[in-house]
């Protein structure tokens, strides 16, 4: 089924690519020129590289420049210290000591796993945090252990309540995981993969805004407010303006849900708090919630197994649409998406292989190689 898309401006843009590996390679060797340990540069990097070879491109590593641009403003540490107090034998927090959110995330979920292992459930709070890139990382990190969970964030204002006009709420992606027996890597062969469901309150991402203006494209009309309310198809106006939420009063609740369990939870920033990731101008103070669960906790692991599979079945084979070539379960098509970019590499356009560049050469990092 489609979903709205951006339009391009230069329709003669062509994109380049590059393969994973090598993605891989540029982007831990920039964070660790940049000061991160090699330990914390593996997570990062591969939680970029990754959300980019799933096609959430929104997340992938064209965040680098604003990660680096914070570091270099000391806003964010590339060798913070974090700290995890055990509450309870089945609940942590997590201060992560304004370092990266994506290592503080998969800290947390490691801890989540480990308890939930020996008790069947557990979570962690996350507090003093950064924007922690695709969600789905850290529930596929507890569905490769077995392991349903929910991940939850807070981000900066972009979005108003309901009924509102001014930025308020942020985007905050809302993520729910389930393991499958397969091990959710190739749907095809009819096992199901994992169930993944990584999705922002608003009609669309936020991240979505920042990869059209970096890509020279328009964006659709029911995304966005400008500064002066009116609907707009420019993504730097957009900017200027608020996200619009899905389902009116339902996507402006759901943010609000996230900076409860996020933010006002944790100690971090609340309440239109969090400071953006791409404004270098204090630390972001972002807060995280994760949870995970046993899948053996009401049902043998067998016969939760057998269950998922059932669901999966009747999801995608129930009677389609007229044009509807194919129903895909949650998460199936970045598993369709990753397949396909592992064989013809990441699609980038030239102004985002410049601004990459650009970070390699403060550091002395060799610039990307492109598929030939």
């Amino acid at each position: 089924m489609s979903t709205p898309t951006c339009t391009a401006l230069a329709a003669s843009e062509k994109f380049v690519h590059i393969s994973h590996a090598e993605a891989l390679r540029f982007v831990t060797e920039i964070l660790r020129g940049n000061g991160v340990s090699a330990d914390d540069a593996a997570v990062v990097a591969e939680s970029l590289v990754d959300a980019d070879l799933r096609g959430v491109d929104t997340h992938g590593a064209n965040r680098i420049p604003s990660y680096m641009e914070r570091v270099r403003k000391g806003v964010l540490d590339p060798k913070a210290q974090m700290q995890l107090t055990q509450i309870t034998p089945v609940v942590g927090q997590l201060d992560a000591k304004n370092g990266f959110g994506s290592v503080a995330a998969m800290k947390a979920m490691d801890f989540c796993i480990s308890a939930a292992q020996t008790f069947g459930i557990s979570m962690c709070s996350v507090k003093h945090s950064n924007h922690f890139g695709m969600s789905a990382a850290y529930v596929l990190r507890a569905c490769e252990a077995g392991m349903l969970s929910l991940v939850f964030t807070n981000s900066s204002p972009a979005l108003p309540v309901f009924g509102g006009t001014e930025k308020l709420m942020g985007v905050s992606p809302i993520a729910c995981g389930a393991p499958s027996s397969s091990g959710g890597t190739d749907p095809q062969n009819g096992c199901a993969p994992h169930f993944v469901l990584d999705m922002a309150p608003s009609i669309a991402a936020r991240g979505k805004i920042y990869k059209a203006k970096r890509r020279g494209e328009k964006i659709p009309l029911d995304w966005a407010l400008d500064a002066h309310g009116n609907a707009t198809d420019d993504p730097a106006a957009a900017l200027e303006g608020v996200m619009l939420p899905m389902g009116g009063p339902k996507g402006s609740a759901l943010a609000i849900m996230m900076d409860i369990f996020s933010g006002v939870l944790s100690g971090s920033a609340f309440a239109g708090g969090v400071t953006n990731p791409y404004h270098p101008t204090k630390p972001a103070d972002v807060g995280h919630f994760i949870m995970a669960i046993k899948p053996d906790l009401f049902v043998s692991a067998d016969e939760f197994r057998q269950r998922m599979q059932t669901l999966y079945d009747r999801v995608t084979g129930s009677t389609r649409r007229p044009g509807v070539d194919r129903i895909f379960f949650p998460g199936e098509i970045e598993i369709v998406t990753a397949q396909k970019r592992r064989r013809e590499g990441i699609p980038w356009v030239q102004a985002e292989i410049e601004g990459l560049n650009e970070e390699a050469r403060k550091v002395g990092v060799k610039e990307l190689v492109p598929i030939q």
